[in-house]
């Protein structure tokens, strides 16, 4: 008889968010595959014991450490390793007993553990946009030198790469990452100036996370997604372009030189490409809902509506400009998002203290680690003094 295949060793950085939690539906579907090695979340205690308590892992680690006790008194029964702090996320990151690291924790704080796991020549799903937005020149280097394989997550991204293979030695024209329009397809500013929360957090199409919804309902996660392309598939930003395709049926598309384009289409659900990502390069047999053209007769196309959700515009702008440009535009993009969650500032106000933190943070041509770390913290503060935080 053949030996059992080895199950794959998954540490989960962001497990309690939207990411983490579908990646755990998956591999709980799939055990006999997958076997959790780390988990780690920022502050809810109560969901990472009871994810702690199911998969019994290796580690886990809060990054509130004023809850580290109730953790560690929570699974003291337990053969698991307790660890808080934002610093230990490199610690754990450094760990050679796991196989692939699930990036999913959301923002910037996402970027030192993907850096660090990369460095060690470590397999990266990558669902954290922001690590190659603030520093894809650096991470994507790194993870050259180190040939630390890196799957995107995000429906686009998994969509390019998908399309890609097998393709290796055909130049890609351009590629065209599709987006719904959000809540407010079609919405102009006049409506949009009075948008509460609860409103903006109504996707259409996919289900999110707090942050990733809003940057979803003003365009801004699109800008996001084209610096992501840039770096994940070396390209040049007159090749990355956006669409807007309402049904998020074709989650994106290749075209090649000949004029051929490619399509990856399927229901909106975020656990194919998370499942996709952990199973490569092996597509693993699923229960997940199939897509019927029955129930899509239609499937429309249309130009993005630059004039009204100019947060996509100002990513181009920082796409084109490059430097430390698209890192500031992150750090200024995740203040005011925070500020419009707790309802400190208006909707289109998170486009307004963009614009003036790029305007306001000196331009740097090729930065270092050290001087993005500057950027980012620069651009923090001059966007909470704008919102008087």
């Amino acid at each position: 008889m053949p030996a059992a295949k080895q199950k794959k060793r998954i540490a989960i950085f962001g497990s309690t968010g939207s990411i983490g939690t579908q990646a755990l539906d998956v591999i709980r579907s799939h055990n006999e595959l997958f076997e959790v090695e780390i988990l780690t979340a920022h502050s809810n205690a109560e969901l990472l014991i009871e994810q702690a308590l199911e998969f019994e892992p290796n580690a886990v680690l809060i990054g509130d450490e004023a809850k580290y006790e109730m953790l560690k008194t929570a699974l003291v029964s337990k053969n698991i390793k307790v660890f808080a702090g934002e610093k230990a996320l490199e610690e754990l990151a450094d760990f050679n007993t796991y196989d692939i690291m699930l990036a999913a924790i959301v923002g910037f704080a996402g970027l030192k553990p993907t850096l660090k796991a990369v460095s060690k020549g470590k397999m990266v799903a990558l669902a954290n946009k922001e690590t190659l937005v603030v520093a894809g020149d650096i991470v994507m280097q790194t993870a050259l030198e180190h040939r630390a394989p890196i799957i995107p997550v995000d429906s686009e991204h998994s969509a390019i790469f998908q399309c890609l293979v097998g393709e290796s030695r055909n130049p890609i024209e351009k590629i065209i990452l599709t987006a719904s329009g959000g809540p407010f397809l079609g919405k102009k500013p006049n409506f949009l100036v009075n948008v509460k929360r609860d409103h903006a957090l109504q996707h259409p199409n996919w289900s999110m996370g707090a942050k990733i919804t809003i940057d979803s309902a003003t365009l801004m996660n699109k800008g996001l997604e084209m610096i992501e392309a840039k770096w994940l598939f070396n390209l040049k930003p007159e090749q990355v372009e956006v669409v807007i395709h309402q049904q998020s049926v074709i989650h994106s598309m290749v075209q090649f030189q000949d004029g051929s384009i490619k399509a990856q289409m399927g229901l909106p659900d975020m656990k194919l490409p998370i499942q996709y990502a952990l199973g490569f390069p092996h597509r693993i047999k699923n229960e997940f809902p199939r897509f019927s053209f029955r129930k899509y007769p239609n499937l429309s196309f249309e130009e993005p509506d630059f004039k009204t959700f100019r947060n996509l515009g100002l990513a181009i702008q920082a796409l084109k400009a490059g430097g430390n440009t698209a890192c500031v535009l992150n750090a200024a993009n995740e203040i005011a998002v925070w500020a419009f969650l707790k309802n400190r500032i208006g909707f289109l106000d998170i486009t307004a203290v963009v614009e003036k933190t790029i305007e306001k943070i000196n331009f740097i041509q090729k930065p270092s680690l050290e001087e993005y770390f500057e950027s980012d913290g620069e651009a923090r503060n001059f966007a909470a003094s704008i919102i008087k935080l």
